[in-house]
């Protein structure tokens, strides 16, 4: 494998702005594909992640859709056709959790978890599925939470256990042209959605045998291997990096 083994290659990464999915996009472009740094509300993360990629010798340019928007996406491909003009990767990484007791749902929290969570990664795979270089790569993201729900999580479980489903579907569909599609099922991983909430880090924690919890280069590394040639056999998988944590 070589040192560059993305050279040529140009990779959407959702949610580039921080946590999981600026590490992805730092991987992704050390590996040597040009990043296209989505982001929905965090530019200046964004901008950062950017900037960080043209520091070691990389490019990348940032762009916005709020992904729950098809006409967004739309236009965000549009601009992709442009500037950089084709498509090898694309890493939904984008997520959003909220929502409460089954009691207290509301039509918002449905319309945000199951807009960001769910339409959106269909939203962008159906866009990415015209434009894909044969031999792409769609790598998807679910959650341990939602092969272990939690109380009060049933949203965002539900929308994550149906992105599994669009990954072996679309790995079907697609594979008559070399493209893999894969979901990652991270755990609980910092920098990420429990950062700063101290009791959810020692529960998530005390629930795997490393006894800790992710790191978000750890996750990075798994799509790395899975947007890499070395991955080409590699397709419909719903792969755990989690730690071996049991919720």
């Amino acid at each position: 494998m070589t040192d560059k083994p993305l050279a040529g290659k140009v990779a959407l990464v959702t949610g580039a702005g921080r946590g999981i999915g600026r590490e992805i996009a730092l991987r992704l472009a050390r590996d040597g594909a040009c990043i296209v740094a989505h982001y929905a509300h965090s530019k200046a993360g964004a901008e950062q992640t950017v900037a960080a990629i043209a520091a070691m010798g990389g490019k990348a340019v940032a762009c916005r859709a709020d992904i729950a928007r098809r006409a967004e996406v739309r236009a965000m491909f549009d601009r992709i056709d442009a500037d950089p003009g084709r498509l090898d990767i694309v890493v939904n990484n984008s997520g959003v959790s909220a929502g409460g007791s089954l009691a207290d749902v509301t039509d918002e929290d449905i319309d945000q978890v199951f807009g960001i969570n769910l339409f959106g990664p269909l939203y962008i795979a159906s866009e990415a599925a015209k434009r894909l270089q044969d031999n792409g790569r769609i790598i998807n993201f679910s959650s341990s939470v939602a092969k272990y729900p939690l109380a009060g999580a049933g949203l965002y479980s539900a929308a994550k256990k149906a992105v599994e489903s669009f990954t072996e579907s679309w790995a079907r569909e697609l594979g008559a042209r070399g493209i893999t599609v894969n979901t990652v099922i991270p755990g609980a991983t910092s920098p990420g959605m429990i950062d700063g909430s101290p009791e959810y880090t020692e529960f998530f924690a005390a629930a795997s045998p490393f006894k800790r919890i992710g790191k978000a280069g750890e996750i990075a590394a798994v799509v790395a291997f899975l947007a890499s040639p070395e991955a080409s056999w590699v397709t419909a998988g719903n792969i755990l990096a989690n730690g071996a944590a049991n919720t």
